[in-house]
């Protein structure tokens, strides 16, 4: 490397490190003010994808929301453990100012529930077909809680790793179980390029519930074949949210990107932002 270059790799990591300072942490526990949430001021929408999915599951309703005028990111859920996910959420949300709303799908309807915590600028929580747990649930806790879910071990394919293990929905199962309103071909794609859940997460139990605090909007999938919608509908209920019911996969905003952008303006201009 020539000495120019290592000057100028030099002042981008002295740049890096003082925009990190200045951001800081933020949590209910973390020292620094809370960032002001601006009144009247648009919110930025955090979309949180779930297991087997990615970021690229919300594309069709980020760009719905970016043709309504609103700033809206879908970073990588790590699918690592709840904890870890929660925490690296959190960190996303503290590099935010102003408003926010979080929408979570599936798992990251878990992340979301503890990431929330203790950032006073999250106005709002939407869970579109996802896990809204209380204090001390798990996935595998709540998946018990009604029949009617096809995600089984019967269904699920293991692949061991330096440290755990993942899981991937088995993908010739992966269309009837996950997405039976999509298009084959798109199915096919998403089976091919899903992100694996760690299998430990199963058992990781949850903390205080950001829903308790924070008002919420639920859509509840009738045909979802992996949180069955009895299930849905009792979190719903239980975290006091807005609920919108349609007949869908468990991939809502795949199947029903209007739908799932409408819900999502709702709880926006409900909180009067």
């Amino acid at each position: 490397m020539t000495r120019n270059r290592r000057a100028v790799v030099k002042v981008v990591l002295l740049t890096l490190t003082a925009a990190l300072l200045t951001v800081g942490p933020r949590s209910g526990s973390a020292a620094g003010a809370p960032l002001d949430a601006g009144a009247g001021q648009k919110p930025t929408i955090v979309l949180v994808h779930g297991a087997w999915a990615d970021s690229s599951s919300w594309n069709a309703v980020v760009q719905r929301l970016t043709d309504h005028g609103y700033t809206s990111i879908a970073p990588a859920n790590p699918l690592r453990g709840l904890q870890y996910d929660a925490a690296y959420l959190s960190s996303v949300l503290a590099t935010i100012s102003g408003p926010i709303v979080l929408v979570g799908h599936s798992y990251g309807g878990m992340v979301m529930t503890n990431a929330a915590v203790g950032h006073p600028n999250v106005r709002g929580l939407v869970y579109i077909a996802a896990f809204a747990p209380d204090a001390g649930e798990t996935v595998a806790t709540i998946e018990a809680m009604n029949p009617g879910s096809e995600l089984g071990l019967d269904t699920l394919t293991l692949r061991p790793y330096p440290g755990g293990v993942d899981t991937y929905i088995t993908p010739s199962v992966f269309h009837g179980v996950f997405c039976a309103d999509v298009p084959s071909d798109t199915a096919a794609l998403m089976a091919a390029t899903q992100r694996p859940l760690e299998a430990a997460v199963e058992a990781e139990p949850s903390g205080p519930p950001a829903w308790r605090t924070i008002p919420s909007w639920y859509l509840v999938a009738s045909d979802d074949k992996a949180i069955p919608a009895a299930t849905e509908r009792f979190m719903a209920r239980r975290a006091g949210a807005t609920i919108v019911e349609l007949p869908s996969s468990h991939v809502a905003m795949i199947s029903h990107p209007d739908a799932v952008t409408n819900l999502v303006l709702e709880a926006v201009r409900a909180r009067s932002m």
